[in-house]
């Protein structure tokens, strides 16, 4: 399989204008997940897909690889769509990478890579959920599972509520899962995906992928012991600085 790794970075961003470009221990932050992405043994390349030319041209100076795309995209997957159309070569899936982690590993990068066998339409990282915090936090999206892991369903709220148990014993009562959003998109789908209008349910949660499933499209997920640490704010820089840099 031919896979492109596509990594969005837009410049605007309404809690940390800029943030690509920080500044994290020598790297800036869109330096250190091109990087990290491109040790993914699974992909064939790597491109940083953006909107600004200051980024576009920061990371052809560090040796990486862009292309500039429209300012008027409304979610990274469309942003992925016209990177692919602007990059030479053919390739079977597009697997998009978050801009904003800077320290992420190319462990799951490569876990979602092995199951792209021209059959999966859509996948994406699931993991384990192990404390409350997270379990109850509305702004960690959680993702249901069917027998064949293929997502039947991802909410703000935890899902499945447990009827007749108490909170307190539900992570030792059932398996539930965090959405972590790193996306693969078979091509095919990838151009039909972007043409979809928006959805109630991706209305009523917020969550973009919630579109495909109301389309009828199905998302494999693979489970990865690895967590997410985006940056959103200073402050999420300030912690995965610490966590890594330290």
């Amino acid at each position: 399989m031919q896979i492109l790794g596509i990594i969005p970075a837009r410049y605007a961003s309404t809690r940390f204008p800029a943030k690509a470009l920080v500044d994290i221990g020598g790297k800036s932050m869109i330096q250190r997940v091109y990087e990290q992405s491109s040790k993914a043994t699974q992909l064939s390349q790597v491109i940083v897909a953006t909107d600004d030319e200051r980024i576009f041209d920061h990371v052809h100076n560090f040796g990486g690889k862009a292309v500039m795309t429209s300012s008027d995209h409304q979610s990274g997957t469309d942003r992925c769509y016209e990177a692919l159309s602007k990059t030479e070569g053919k390739y079977d899936y597009v697997i998009n990478i978050q801009g904003d982690e800077p320290f992420i590993s190319p462990e799951p990068i490569n876990n979602l890579a092995e199951v792209l066998d021209g059959t999966i339409e859509l996948a994406t990282l699931v993991k384990i959920i192990d404390s409350d915090e997270i379990l109850f936090n509305v702004n960690v999206p959680k993702a249901v599972l069917n027998k064949r892991h293929e997502v039947l369903y991802f909410s703000r709220q935890t899902i499945p509520y447990l009827r007749g148990i108490e909170t307190d014993k539900w992570l030792k009562s059932n398996t539930f899962y965090k959405h972590i959003g790193i996306y693969a998109y078979r091509v095919d789908v990838l151009a039909e995906i972007t043409k979809l209008e928006v959805s109630s349910l991706e209305k009523a949660e917020a969550l973009e992928q919630l579109r495909w499933l109301e389309n009828g499209y199905s998302i494999k997920a693979v489970i990865t012991s690895d967590d997410s640490h985006g940056v959103d704010t200073p402050d999420d820089l300030d912690r995965v600085t610490r966590k890594f840099l330290s």
